[in-house]
């Protein structure tokens, strides 16, 4: 009897301490449990899971532009003048702002540090892309440029003509043959070899064509000059006006473009060339035009200072208004400015910021070139100058 007992307990006592349940089941393989899941694949799935995020994170790019300080540069080895006079002592500078697109994490950083954002649909122009918004900012700095040298000119009273150079294309009508051909950005040179120099000789070129007719377009792409075949082809209709019959078609070739003008010196000693490498925009339209003056006077006008600032320049020398002059204002700073000159429709953010930095730089109201010129001629030498 005891040993019945005694080899009962021993079975119930291999039953609870069996890795078996009942009928020789795992306890993983029992109806309801479930297997656990392999650490290697938790390993995967977070791995995965935390790439996806990183890419959203830093790769995936928000509507969203974001400002800050850029850059303040010397402007002299950007202006060629070919009349050689002694090396100025002192130092006209641009300045930009620096623009970056926004992902995730660059926005968060730009909301905890109170920086400057736009939407990016509030810096493009309806329709427009952002390699046409690029492309328009690198023809205002042409054109900025050609001001800054007219400026010169009349304010140094030297004579002076207008040429044209080339075509630059601003705008590809989606559809049209050229689209497939050209790029926004290309100059054209020639059409069917013939150099085109005002809007009317180029019309008057497209008259009699037809839709299906080709044209042999010479274009500069980068420093690559090309010729190609483009096909003519009906433009898009445009809206009639209120009251008025819809025009006929034309055929065109389906661009939009600006014509490139140089200004030339009747004294060959007086040409100015300007190199600005990437730098895009008109702002720095008063500040080529010093340059400019100073290279082709033999007096250093600048007198031994080192002279930031920005705005636009018209053809008759009136300085106009730019965009984030905070940040402008901080990188002449950086770069131990002295004088900063400011447009006066954005002088008084200009000092505030200034006051901001508690900067020695002095803040200086510019409407016009002469207005800066008068401000130069009054300023004393630079003590590193002086005899």
């Amino acid at each position: 009897m005891d040993e019945q007992n005694n080899n009962n307990k021993v079975t119930s006592e291999n039953e609870l301490n069996s890795d078996e349940g009942p009928g020789g089941l795992n306890p993983s393989d029992r109806p309801g449990k479930r297997r656990p899941i392999p650490s290697s694949f938790k390993l995967i799935v977070a791995a995965m899971v935390g790439m996806i995020a990183a890419y959203f994170l830093v790769f995936y790019p928000l509507p969203y532009y974001i400002y800050q300080p850029g850059s303040a540069e010397n402007i002299r080895p950007m202006v060629q003048v070919t009349k050689q006079n002694p090396p100025d002592q002192g130092t006209f500078m641009l300045t930009t702002v620096g623009v970056m697109h926004a992902n995730a994490l660059t926005y968060a950083w730009a909301e905890l540090t109170d920086k400057e954002m736009q939407q990016r649909k509030n810096v493009l122009l309806v329709g427009e892309t952002e390699e046409e918004y690029n492309q328009r900012q690198v023809y205002s700095m042409v054109s900025s440029q050609s001001n800054a040298i007219l400026a010169a000119y009349r304010n140094l009273t030297l004579p002076f003509h207008f040429e044209t150079e080339s075509i630059m294309v601003m705008h590809l009508v989606p559809g049209m043959p050229a689209a497939n051909v050209l790029r926004v950005g290309d100059v054209l040179l020639k059409m069917d070899g013939k150099v085109m120099e005002s809007a009317e000789q180029l019309v008057n070129f497209l008259v009699g064509k037809k839709a299906g007719d080709t044209v042999t377009i010479t274009f500069k792409r980068g420093e690559t000059v090309l010729e190609k075949q483009v096909a003519l082809d009906y433009l898009p209709v445009e809206p009639a006006e209120s009251g008025k019959a819809a025009a006929a078609r034309r055929v065109g070739v389906g661009i939009s473009y600006n014509f490139l003008m140089s200004v030339q010196p009747e004294n060959p000693e007086n040409h100015v060339a300007i190199q600005a490498g990437e730098i895009g925009g008109p702002s720095a339209g008063l500040m080529f035009t010093l340059e400019i003056i100073n290279q082709l006077l033999p007096e250093d006008i600048s007198k031994g200072h080192r002279i930031a600032g920005t705005g636009t320049i018209s053809e008759d020398g009136t300085v106009g208004p730019i965009g984030g002059i905070p940040y402008k204002v901080i990188a002449a700073n950086r770069e131990k400015a002295e004088i900063f000159f400011a447009p006066k429709e954005n002088a008084a953010d200009a000092i505030k910021q200034a006051n901001k930095l508690k900067t020695k730089m002095k803040i200086v109201t510019i409407g016009t070139l002469s207005e800066a010129r008068d401000y130069l001629k009054q300023l004393p030498e630079a003590a590193a100058t002086k005899k």
